[in-house]
């Protein structure tokens, strides 16, 4: 049974819809403040717009991965301007980290020294690190050599601003740390571990840095970048990539230690859409992974035995401890979760809803639409209720039990769950036009 949280959208809400309708619920959802994404001066984004009460959980930052979805939703809805303003920010961002790119590269520092990893969660106002953080996130890194590269090739970014001395930061980098075997914190920033999402996005990076480098031509390259972008070294390294995840899928973790190992995982979304390196049968048994073992009442788990946000967090944590960084020791979380009582993401109906869209399109088979639709549906059942603390209509970024009720976490709304369900409507507009 789909569950609502705010009535209000019950109206809007069709087992079938028509293009108008997706028209008005869209123009309800724009005058009800759903979809405002609050940027910074200089085109970053927060993960959250949190307000003095939630700032305990550092949402104020922003996140490297994040912003790339926020500047993929952004641009897919004509809002060119501001997701190349937010995209060259991060360019921006990643030059100021050359030092460390370099030192790693040339061997001056060793990999494994996490902390002089570049960072990829900092202050907007400054483009500052924001002290320790879990940086080994290589899918990080992988998103934004995946967006800027697009954007480059489509035009959105001149051929004559771009960055090429950032993007020639990453090939060199990438191999120093043999990404395809390197183990990283990961979508979920925890216990250093070899997985295939942070390879996959690693992979969609590099194939649109390989199509950018051989499209604009080596002569628009300037000659102190071209080595690091040689498209034989990209070629390489994707190579690598695309191996290491063919003895991974479909499981995201296959390291024999029980505490890395792990089959399931919804981050493995994303490889299928919009990162799309996976082939037809590999999608489709990651999205009947996600929709059989980690579908939720309202939302769906990151993975099972997820304790993040579990039941009763607010009440078993102090605000200092549950947005921390967990990355280097999992096990007193881990102690307050059962099976069961894993948090419900708000972030992953949308892609499913996406993935079943494009399957429509390409196929014309109904059981697609109804599934595009449902999860659509499911996705306008987590926008909230006004409460004390947050206005009605937005989109969390999870919702967990506290003393038996469902309740969302303090990052609401979250520009992540935004994102998705922003590019979720487009594709439903799109699919109920060509029906």
């Amino acid at each position: 049974m789909l569950k609502v949280q705010n009535e209000k959208v019950l109206r809007f809400m069709k087992v079938r819809y028509t293009v108008d309708d997706v028209d008005e619920l869209m123009s309800f959802l724009r005058a009800s403040g759903t979809f405002e994404f609050p940027a910074f001066p200089n085109g970053l984004y927060p993960a959250s717009p949190v307000t003095e009460g939630p700032s305990y959980t550092g949402y104020s930052h922003v996140w490297v991965r994040d912003n790339v979805y926020v500047a993929l939703a952004l641009h897919s809805h004509g809002l060119v301007s501001e997701a190349r303003h937010n995209i060259e920010a991060l360019a921006t961002f990643f030059r100021r980290q050359a030092d460390q790119f370099l030192a790693i590269s040339r061997g001056e520092v060793d990999p494994s020294a996490t902390s002089r990893r570049p960072p990829i969660r900092f202050r907007a106002e400054t483009l500052e690190p924001d002290g320790d953080w879990a940086n080994a996130q290589n899918d990080a890194l992988g998103y934004f050599l995946w967006m800027y590269a697009r954007l480059a090739t489509d035009g959105t970014i001149a051929m004559n601003g771009i960055a090429w001395d950032v993007l020639a930061l990453f090939p060199p980098y990438l191999r120093a740390i043999s990404y395809w075997r390197d183990e990283d914190n990961g979508h979920w920033e925890e216990t250093p571990k070899v997985s295939a999402s942070s390879i996959g996005a690693v992979v969609a990076g590099l194939r649109e840095l390989l199509g950018l480098v051989r499209g604009k031509g080596r002569h628009t390259i300037p000659p102190v970048c071209r080595a690091a972008l040689e498209p034989d070294l990209v070629e390489e390294l994707l190579a690598f990539g695309f191996r290491a995840l063919g003895a991974i899928l479909p499981a995201e973790c296959v390291q024999s230690d029980p505490l890395k190992q792990r089959r399931y995982d919804a981050a493995l979304l994303f490889l299928v859409d919009p990162l799309d390196v996976v082939d037809l049968p590999m999608a489709n048994q990651i999205v009947d992974d996600v929709r059989t073992q980690l579908l939720g009442d309202i939302g769906i788990r990151r993975y099972l035995g997820d304790s993040f946000w579990c039941a009763d967090y607010r009440s078993k944590l102090a605000p200092d401890h549950r947005t921390r960084d967990w990355s280097s020791d999992l096990s007193m979380r881990n102690e307050l979760v059962r099976p069961g009582e894993e948090a419900e993401w708000c972030l992953f109906d949308p892609f499913l809803s996406l993935i079943a869209g494009t399957n429509f399109r390409r196929t014309r088979t109904r059981e697609f639409l109804e599934q595009q639709t449902h999860h659509l549906n499911r996705s306008l059942g987590h926008l909230t209720v006004a409460t004390a603390a947050f206005p009605e209509l937005r989109c969390p970024e999870l919702y967990h039990r506290e003393n038996g009720r469902y309740e969302t976490s303090d990052a609401t709304p979250l520009l992540w769950s935004q994102a998705g369900l922003l590019l979720a409507l487009s594709s439903l507009r799109e699919s109920v036009n060509a029906d």
